[in-house]
């Protein structure tokens, strides 16, 4: 079961964060094989952390909540918040199976929130942008919550457009980044 967690920043927690750098890839490096995609969220300046994806194959629900919960960050209390919610690998790639690469070009995180009927479930026909695309479901897979996308886009207004935005209660678009260790 994939399952997509997206820790959101406290504010002011950017020193701790830098502090528990090592600590945090340690835990993701335990779960290097689930991996389908990682990163930070990032404010309009580039450089300033605002979140953490995190898009993970685990067991079941349980698993995943460990997952978010155990994160040294989210102890600490760099986070203000975690949303997990159980997500479906379109794509049936991971983020390091992305034709363009690690760099280049603008990366976001695109999430639309939505209930009633499903929509955007198809990969659109323009994929060579897509790093990670799939709906978000609740634990049992059985309802349509939303999407979540990993794409590289001109700007937040095109990364927007990837979602049909009228059929979403709210769409977020973040500034987004390969995660990992730096090779």
């Amino acid at each position: 079961m994939e399952f997509l967690s997206y820790h959101r920043d406290r504010p002011d927690s950017a020193a701790l964060r830098d502090d528990l750098l090592e600590e945090h890839w340690s835990y993701m490096d335990q779960y290097a094989k689930e991996m389908i995609a990682r990163g930070p969220t990032l404010a309009d300046d580039g450089d300033t952390a605002t979140g953490s994806v995190h898009i993970v194959d685990l067991p079941d629900p349980t698993a995943a909540r460990a997952f978010a919960f155990e994160e040294p960050n989210y102890q600490a209390g760099v986070y203000r918040d975690v949303l997990l919610r159980r997500w479906r690998n379109v794509l049936g790639r991971t983020m390091w199976d992305f034709p363009g690469g690690r760099t280049g070009g603008n990366r976001y995180l695109v999430l639309g929130f939505g209930t009633g009927e499903a929509v955007d479930l198809t990969v659109p026909d323009d994929r060579d942008d897509l790093i990670a695309y799939g709906p978000l479901l609740s634990d049992d897979g059985a309802t349509w919550l939303g999407t979540a996308v990993l794409l590289r886009a001109p700007d937040p207004y095109a990364a927007r457009a990837i979602l049909t935005s009228a059929r979403y209660a709210d769409v977020e678009v973040h500034n987004w980044q390969f995660g990992g260790r730096p090779s």
